[in-house]
């Protein structure tokens, strides 16, 4: 019933810092610092995502500076100490890389970013090829919708839609991204509908419904 959600594509950067798997460790240290960015994807041929590069897969070569890791610490962190003597992408990156389409929403981006605890992911087609990148931040945009926007939608997408004969009757006030709906209804059983369809409108932040049935 409400309208079409919001994508990947809608909030994610198009232009993006990549290496190849050649590019050397202060090469890929010096790209992080310059760009500001905590990931880079690692790309081969017409920009196919084979890995990417994050700060934690460059840290074992400090954490493991000036001794070479013992038995144990090889046996405990493989990977680690394999990382501590790489000098290359292909040998530092975390490869396959999890990747996102598109055409993703918003909440299956943040679930999967969650799960694997990533903070920006490489935004691929169905190729592999990749068309931007994705970071936490990027899906708190949806939370910058204006007020006046997000009472809009409600509006038209909620309202006008459940209760077309109600509808003088409902008030719809938003502060700070926190809908508020005040009135009076002929169908109470709507109510909880209003309530969960005005909460899955991207940007709201919370939903105090006060409708009452006539």
């Amino acid at each position: 019933m409400t309208s079409t959600p919001r994508t990947v594509s809608d909030v994610m950067t198009k232009t993006v810092v990549t290496v190849t798997p050649a590019a050397d460790f202060k090469e890929i240290v010096t790209a992080l610092e310059l760009w500001k960015v905590t990931t880079i994807p690692v790309i081969e041929g017409e920009g196919h995502v084979v890995g990417v590069v994050s700060e934690a897969d460059l840290l074992p070569k400090e954490e493991f500076h000036g001794h070479r890791p013992g038995m144990i610490e090889q046996m405990r962190l493989p990977s680690d100490t394999t990382k501590a003597r790489s000098l290359r992408a292909e040998g530092l990156m975390t490869s396959p890389a999890v990747t996102i389409r598109a055409d993703a929403t918003l909440p299956q981006t943040a679930r999967l970013m969650a799960d694997r605890r990533i903070k920006r992911l490489p935004v691929v087609d169905a190729d592999g090829t990749l068309k931007g990148i994705v970071s936490r931040a990027d899906l708190l945009k949806i939370f910058l919708r204006t007020d006046d926007d997000l009472a809009a939608e409600v509006l038209r997408e909620v309202v006008e839609r459940l209760f077309p004969l109600s509808r003088p009757d409902i008030k719809i006030d938003v502060t700070h991204g926190v809908v508020t709906l005040t009135g009076h209804v002929r169908d109470a059983h709507l109510i909880p509908v209003a309530t969960r369809l005005t909460q899955a409108v991207e940007g709201v932040v919370d939903v105090r419904c006060r409708l009452e049935s006539t």
